[in-house]
């Protein structure tokens, strides 16, 4: 139970949260009306899916090759299904699925902290001590989440996501550390018959309700609330035929997952979690992140990102997971209503380094979009001859959060009021301009 004093305690709060990445506490003020919200399109079943490059991925070496510079490094780039793009040799089957996706290669953060990167990747927002900005997955998951689903809005898969900030805790990533197998105490006893069972797990479920309900009802403040729609949530999952989606053996109906599709993806964390990523797309979560970490390579660079032992580098792992995840939704007929984002906190340095790595970079980088309302088989932007400058069409953090918001249909002019009660856009501190070229 909650203490009796009119404040909730927080630690008590946190304790009870297994399962959710709390990276932020909730605010008293998260469920603030939003100020204005411009016409949108239609935004049923619509989907992000992050894919997280932890560590900071170098761009060099992937999407904006550099033959023949002192800058270039040792991968060839290869010719790919949209005419005249090309990428690096060891994304062939990325390369492939070229024409549904689209590169920005003149990002500008300017921003080298893999702890500020990550948030103002995550949020569009600088890191603030006064105010913990939500994560755009927390932003969807308000925003787009089902009212019949019984899986969390907002899922990371692989490792923990930046959190809700003052939205509050009921928009917090639910974490799923190792896709394939179900999360923790996601499935009820196995020491009673199926109808017991479902009795048991609706009794308790109904008890706790009752307890909680006349907590909040002694005006105990919103984060009683936030505590108690989390534990219906988990509630609802544990005895809902949705937690199959965690299955990957499985596909949603409960047929037999093609083996040979398990390894098209890839059977690496990463390929699985690409995998559930798609699952859970069906399933109708608004976004999830699938997280691929190991990129922060100031040594030996290029044995990290191809190699020939088992799982290969962090480009083989990537290419067959991002591949197929892209063809998977084309195939399926999620691409319309699904959009997907490469990146990571900063790009790396053009220059190699003396300890043949690459250092951090946030001068002009490169970021992959596709899916929704994003135009596939598209450039946009270009860095000079050596990659160490924006040579035309450089684009902010603001420009491309306003670019993802109006693909998958939220405007990206919308605002939310942070616990000051400040209007603060969700694009942005300046608010942010959609990439008319790729719209």
């Amino acid at each position: 139970m909650w203490p009796s004093n009119n404040s909730s305690d927080r630690r008590h709060f946190l304790k009870h949260m297994a399962g959710f990445s709390l990276m932020a506490a909730p605010s008293l003020h998260f469920l603030n009306q939003l100020a204005h919200a411009a016409p949108q399109m239609k935004r049923e079943h619509k989907s992000l899916i992050l894919l997280w490059m932890g560590g900071g991925p170098s761009h060099m070496d992937s999407w904006d090759m550099k033959p023949g510079e002192s800058t270039g490094g040792e991968f060839k780039p290869i010719k790919t299904a949209a005419s005249g793009i090309e990428i690096c040799e060891h994304l062939p089957t990325v390369a492939a699925q070229m024409k549904h996706l689209s590169i920005i290669r003149s990002l500008v953060s300017n921003e080298g902290s893999h702890e500020r990167g990550r948030v103002l990747m995550h949020t569009a927002y600088p890191v603030d001590p006064a105010v913990t900005f939500p994560s755009i997955g927390a932003i969807l998951a308000q925003q787009l989440t089902p009212k019949d689903l019984a899986i969390p809005g907002f899922i990371s898969v692989s490792g923990p996501s930046e959190g809700p900030g003052f939205l509050g805790m009921a928009y917090a990533p639910f974490t799923v550390q190792n896709p394939g197998s179900p999360p923790q105490n996601v499935n009820p006893p196995l020491n009673v018959n199926d109808m017991k069972q479902a009795m048991r797990m609706k009794a308790r479920s109904d008890i706790l309700n009752m307890v909680e309900s006349n907590f909040v009802a002694d005006k105990r403040g919103v984060a009683a609330k936030s505590h108690q729609e989390i534990y219906q949530k988990a509630f609802d999952l544990t005895y809902s035929k949705q937690k199959l989606v965690f299955d990957l053996e499985k596909e949603n109906d409960g047929k037999p997952m093609n083996p040979k599709l398990r390894d098209d993806y890839g059977r690496t964390g990463f390929g699985n979690g690409c995998l559930l990523a798609r699952k859970l797309v069906e399933a109708g979560v608004p976004c999830i992140e699938v997280d691929l970490g190991g990129w922060d390579n100031h040594n030996r660079i290029f044995d990290a990102l191809h190699n020939t032992r088992q799982g290969g580098g962090l480009l083989d792992r990537l290419d067959k997971g991002m591949g197929a995840l892209v063809r998977d939704l084309v195939d399926r007929g999620l691409w319309k209503d699904t959009v997907i984002v490469w990146m990571g906190e900063f790009g790396r340095t053009p220059r190699i380094n003396q300890n043949g790595g690459r250092d951090h970079w946030g001068r002009c980088w490169s970021v992959v979009v596709g899916g929704g309302g994003i135009k596939g088989g598209q450039v946009y932007g270009s860095t000079d001859k050596d990659g160490t400058s924006v040579k035309d069409q450089p684009v902010s953090v603001g420009d491309l959060f306003a670019t993802l918001y109006q693909a998958i249909g939220v405007s990206p002019d919308m605002e939310i009021r942070d616990p000051l009660g400040r209007p603060r856009k969700i694009s942005g501190s300046k608010g942010g301009t959609p990439i008319e070229g790729l719209l």
